[in-house]
């Protein structure tokens, strides 16, 4: 059994996390895939990279690689979920979506309601390139005019995904967009930890995500580039060769130490120690390594932990299986843990390996792959290793490649590690973790315990259930008084209401599994939910009104027990289809030979002006919202249909380029249909029954 660790005031608290990995849709799936040693990077035949859009010629070329670490359904999202239009949610950057459902899915790993919580949350995160821009909106963007464009920033750039965070979860401390390259996620966890250190925020949230569009596409090797030949990534072997760039994206939620452990968190690991710098230019070139940098990061991560060198017994390794990054990492390695006296040997190992390099996610992978390590007391293997390159000095160094999955023995110390990412451009980032204290017991004399659960809709609500049935019946560590409060203060409660009265993990999930209604108690919040406090002292008084939307202090109502947040499912994502494909060349260019409106109005009859006008409006509604199922009809109320003010102002500006006349949007609010602002714009213009005013205002 390890020691109990000696806690320091700037110790941080890993209480939540979420991914989305290649092969993972989520933590559990992810370490599954890391203890049995699974690779999780896709081969994609001829056809589905054709389909993709890759041209013939490039897939038959013998150095194309037909490989690609990818995420399954990137094109969906619950924009309803995080109040985003439709039109909104097919330009916003799908790097942004899948941020946005991961940092949810991590609050509610931590056990927090975020617009519940009474601090400051930070957040610190970055995503890559948009490529779902440069691919499939570019056009729009070279043709759109200043409001179409403001849009399409708005929706796709990097400095708006942690400010869109905190405007739609309410978050009210630092929000700070981060951006260092591979080392990214690992230099936002850095930051959230000073923030919280500081004071800035009581509580941070530090991830990143990457997204390549399309994902269904290999790419060409070329000897001297950092891509592997066959699309495999062999960290630390003699035959690597280079890495194969993929898609994920990871979140981890943190506190200070100090107050985890006051507020019953579950703590799933604590960071000791952070440290980053640049390489700064003593080094062959601006993408190139450098050994003195990365050292120097390694070892002041370590002096800021306050932790012994020699209790560090794995390092997940940047790792990326290049000629010329492994030797350097691994010098680097050596050069940091050089003169320390009483260690064994320290494993190593790359998540690279099995999920290849996610870019700006990539550090992020590398740190939840070591939480769950620490957590379960288990190595997992690194892959694709059979014999050290020849330029690392393995059996001389103090480090060996974990290839096995096997357990973590300690020395009686607790056990700790180290996780390194580096950035192209020289930012270099590490932290050292330690395992999670001894779990606090917790107290509860009740005998029966409530457990709530909500959603948005009549299915999510089932399955929410069915998954919550699932665990309790699957993880016997998990004490039902703690999910009952976990139920309660820590997740938002939704319109469609499920209370179940238990006594134990046992009986909740039998009675949840088999939907006996004899002991569920469901129904659907009112639109204003009516306050019930004082709570009840009966629990199935308190069951029948919060079902029927009542809402009660329930951190008064468990306020005499000792109880601890858990992790438990987190909710079902209801998501639909928001992309936009990318455009039809041939469709493009028809529309660039067509007459203007102005052309096409003055040729045109009275009756003809009139419905000439009402199409081409509804024909841009459409066009800006991304669908041809979205024509509005004539003589609809605009701003019922719910057409925002951004979306009638690109139609008044492409209405003044094609007409040569200055169309105020402000005048969709008198005339709020299609037809009568038509009308209402001929009119002015002077062009009813042939005529034309002599004020005609002319925009060139």
């Amino acid at each position: 059994m390890s020691a109990q660790p000696t806690t320091s005031s700037s110790d941080i608290a890993v209480v939540g996390m979420a991914c989305r990995f290649p092969g993972a849709p989520n933590v559990e799936r992810f370490w599954e895939n890391l203890e049995a040693g699974r690779e999780s990077i896709t081969f994609f035949s001829n056809d589905e990279l054709l389909a993709a859009g890759v041209a013939p010629e490039v897939v038959d070329d013998p150095f194309y690689v037909k490989a690609g670490p990818i995420l399954p359904d990137v094109e969906s999202f619950d924009a309803d979920f995080f109040r985003i239009t439709g039109d909104e949610a097919e330009i916003l950057d799908p790097q942004q979506r899948i941020f946005l459902e991961c940092a949810v899915e991590a609050f509610e790993n931590a056990g927090y309601d975020p617009e519940r919580f009474r601090g400051a949350v930070g957040v610190y995160a970055g995503v890559g390139l948009n490529t779902y821009l440069l691919r499939n909106l570019g056009e729009r963007y070279r043709a759109g005019s200043p409001v179409e464009r403001y849009r399409l920033m708005l929706a796709g750039d990097k400095d708006y995904l942690t400010t869109r965070l905190s405007y739609k979860l309410n978050l009210r401390g630092p929000s700070v967009s981060v951006n260092t390259a591979c080392s990214t996620s690992l230099v936002a966890v850095n930051m959230a930890c000073l923030a919280l250190q500081s004071g800035e925020c009581d509580m941070a949230i530090a991830g990143a995500a990457h997204v390549k569009v399309p994902q269904a596409e290999g790419y060409l090797f070329q000897p001297g580039l950092i891509f592997s030949p066959d699309g495999h990534c062999r960290a630390f072997d003699a035959n690597a060769a280079g890495t194969v760039l993929g898609n994920g994206a990871g979140v981890v939620v943190l506190k200070r130490l100090d107050d985890a452990l006051a507020d019953g968190d579950w703590i799933q690991a604590v960071i000791r120690g952070s440290a980053i710098n640049n390489d700064g230019a003593r080094k062959a070139s601006f993408t190139a390594p450098s050994v003195e940098g990365q050292a120097a990061a390694i070892r002041e991560a370590i002096a800021m932990s306050g932790c012994d060198p020699a209790t560090i017994s794995y390092v997940e390794a940047h790792g990326t299986g290049t000629p010329l990054g492994d030797p350097i990492e691994f010098e680097a390695l050596t050069r940091a843990f050089d003169g320390v006296e009483g260690r064994t040997r320290c494993a190593i190992g790359s998540v690279k390996t099995n999920i290849g390099h996610l870019d700006v996610a990539a550090g992020m992978a590398g740190l939840i792959k070591t939480i769950l390590m620490l957590q379960h007391k288990r190595l997992v293997p690194s892959l694709h290793y059979e014999r050290p390159n020849p330029a690392i000095a393995v059996e001389e160094s103090p480090f060996y490649v974990a290839t096995e999955s096997q357990e973590w023995i300690s020395d009686g110390s607790p056990r700790r590690a180290g996780v390194s990412s580096f950035g192209i451009g020289g930012t270099n980032a590490h932290l050292v973790l330690e395992e999670p204290p001894a779990r606090v017991p917790t107290f509860s004399a009740r005998e029966e315990h409530l457990l709530l659960l909500s959603a948005r809709s009549a299915p999510a609500l089932e399955k929410t259930a069915q998954e919550l049935a699932r665990r309790l019946r699957y993880d016997s560590s998990l004490d039902v008084a703690d999910v009952a409060y976990t139920l309660a203060v820590g997740r938002r409660h939704d319109p469609y209401r499920l209370a179940l009265i238990c006594r134990d993990s046992r009986d909740a999930a039998l009675t949840l599994a088999l939907a006996d209604r004899r002991r569920i108690i469901t129904g659907r919040a009112e639109e204003t939910p009516h306050d019930a406090s004082p709570v009840p002292a009966e629990l199935a008084t308190a069951a029948l009104l919060w079902a029927g939307g009542a809402e009660f202090d329930w951190d008064a109502f468990h306020g005499s027990e000792r109880r601890q947040r858990v992790p438990l499912p987190a909710r079902p994502f209801e998501r639909k289809r928001y992309w936009i494909d990318p455009p039809d060349r041939q469709a493009i260019a028809i529309r660039a030979a067509r007459p203007k409106l102005r052309e096409q109005v003055d040729r045109a009859g009275d009756p003809q002006r009139t419905q000439l006008l009402i199409s081409f409006i509804q024909q841009e509604i459409a066009r800006i919202l991304g669908s041809d199922d979205a024509i509005p009809q004539a003589t609809a109320n605009l701003f019922e249909l719910g057409i925002d003010s951004l979306i009638l102002i690109e139609v008044a500006a492409t209405l003044s380029a094609e007409l040569d006349y200055a169309v105020l949007p402000a005048a969709f609010i008198d005339h709020f249909t299609i037809r009568t602002f038509a009308e209402y714009l001929l009119q002015t213009m002077g062009m009813e029954r042939g005529t034309r005013s002599a004020d005609v205002t002319v925009v060139r």
